[in-house]
């Protein structure tokens, strides 16, 4: 009776294996679907604030390569719920943070100004928003290291390290063997 029960799991897992690449080829970032539970404003303040910590430079910043989309995927999946509302308030924070040191928005800030403000976040008596600052600052830095244009262009980074040269002779063991 085992043996029954054993094939028709192995031909269930077969099946399964069968059609997985299938499956699993259809995905896009379209089919996927929507990763922010936030609004398009405080993603785009996420962007600004990411943005600051890694700008533009002669080389892209976090904004041109999408950490902020990194960010809020590893907040939603990694993370539990108290970075999650830390997220959200934090976000609240950059903004009223703003519009207390410079009677504008965190966007209409200009660079010096956002970096003066991230700074304030993250010297603020409140532990949430402090918690925050450096989420986001390890975040930002986690997803901008392993970008492709960070592994590529500045680590270097080969797929496969060793290279096979087969026009190179092989010298003999009569060769190898005197001393």
């Amino acid at each position: 009776m085992q043996r029954r029960s054993a094939l028709k799991n192995l031909a269930v897992a077969f099946g399964g294996l069968v059609s997985l690449p299938a499956w699993a080829n259809g995905w896009t970032p379209e089919s996927i679907g929507q990763v922010s539970t936030l609004s398009a404003n405080q993603e785009a303040l996420l962007a600004e604030i990411v943005e600051t910590i890694i700008p533009e430079t002669n080389t892209p910043g976090a904004k041109s390569l999408k950490i902020h989309q990194f960010a809020l995927r590893v907040i939603n999946d990694c993370y539990g719920e108290p970075a999650k509302a830390a997220l959200t308030k934090g976000l609240a924070a950059a903004e009223e943070t703003a519009q207390q040191t410079f009677t504008k928005s965190f966007m209409a800030c200009d660079a010096t100004q956002r970096k003066e403000v991230f700074a304030k976040l993250g010297n603020d008596p409140d532990e949430e928003t402090k918690r925050f600052a450096g989420l986001i600052k390890n975040v930002t830095i986690q997803g901008y290291m392993n970008s492709e244009y960070y592994l590529v262009n500045v680590a270097k980074y080969v797929m496969a390290p060793g290279f096979y040269h087969g026009c190179v002779p092989v010298p003999s063991r009569a060769l190898t063997d005197k001393k």
